[in-house]
């Protein structure tokens, strides 16, 4: 019943859909054209980029991009997010979706309130909390340090848990019988029987949480102030300080940034409809 009244209210062109839809339609075109503009921006020439600006590149020119990854050691920076974000990544999937399977395959005292407060979490951001959060980071000393800015990415459970409850709840019980009736302990069941299920929904996580930490500007700001540990985002906020000086390796910069991204999105792309999608519909 629940299916057929979604696809009934979804096939229906009301005025909201009607709308959603033009809105949509026109943040497409928008990004597909500016996403494009940015990466051939990032082959002309600083003059080619002053007189021809929503063109295309006079001649292709890699002198960004040495200038960038070479001169500039932005090579280094790149580097720092990739340990940063992979870091981040393999400890907030492991901590969500054991956290999500706890709070949804079993009954204990104060559940109720775990699944509240962590839907509460996710209305509040973290910069309402930041100085507290500075003074325990410094105290702990871990400022300028991979590991105290994965805890923090890793401490943003609110969302990530509410997808894999939402996954989880609906499993059915006959997998973990089965699995008790072979002799499989708790931790086997959830490595070696859920885990290999739910791949859409650590996809859907991981690339979520992904772009989050791959484009974070306001903790590395915070908590990194050491060139060595700076992340690919500080190091092209460097470049905007003096942007009429340097956009021709503000193109560059953001176009090495932006093709991981892209890169996550086009290879995941499938699971993250299917995680999205997973456990909405019970039959």
């Amino acid at each position: 019943m629940a299916r057929t009244y979604i696809e009934r209210l979804l096939g229906q062109k009301t005025i909201f859909t009607r709308a959603a839809g033009f809105v949509l339609a026109v943040y497409s075109l928008i990004a597909l054209y500016l996403i494009p503009i940015t990466m051939l921006s990032a082959f002309k020439t600083k003059d080619d980029l002053i007189h021809n600006t929503m063109g295309l590149p006079r001649s292709f020119t890699l002198a960004n991009f040495r200038a960038v990854l070479v001169d500039d050691g932005f090579f280094g920076f790149f580097l720092n997010s990739v340990a940063l974000t992979s870091l981040s990544l393999v400890s907030l999937l492991f901590v969500a979706s054991m956290t999500a399977y706890g709070l949804s395959r079993y009954d204990f005292k104060g559940k109720q309130f775990m699944q509240s407060y962590f839907l509460v979490g996710m209305m509040f951001p973290i910069q309402l909390g930041i100085l507290p959060i500075f003074i325990i980071i410094r105290t702990l000393g871990l400022s300028n340090n991979f590991l105290g800015m994965a805890l923090l990415y890793t401490a943003n459970l609110s969302l990530p848990v509410f997808i894999f409850s939402r996954f989880f709840r609906l499993l059915p019980k006959s997998l973990h019988e089965s699995a008790v009736i072979d002799g499989a302990n708790e931790f086997t069941i959830y490595a070696r029987v859920m885990m290999p299920i739910s791949k859409p929904v650590f996809a859907t996580v991981g690339i979520l949480n992904f772009v989050l930490v791959w484009n974070d500007f306001y903790l590395p700001l915070v908590f990194l102030t050491k060139k060595g540990v700076r992340t690919l985002t500080l190091a092209i906020y460097r470049y905007m300080s003096n942007f009429l000086a340097n956009w021709h390796l503000v193109f560059a910069a953001v176009t090495i940034a932006l093709i991981p991204v892209l890169l996550a999105f086009f290879i995941f792309s499938e699971q993250l409809v299917a995680g999205l999608t997973a456990g909405s519909v019970k039959e």
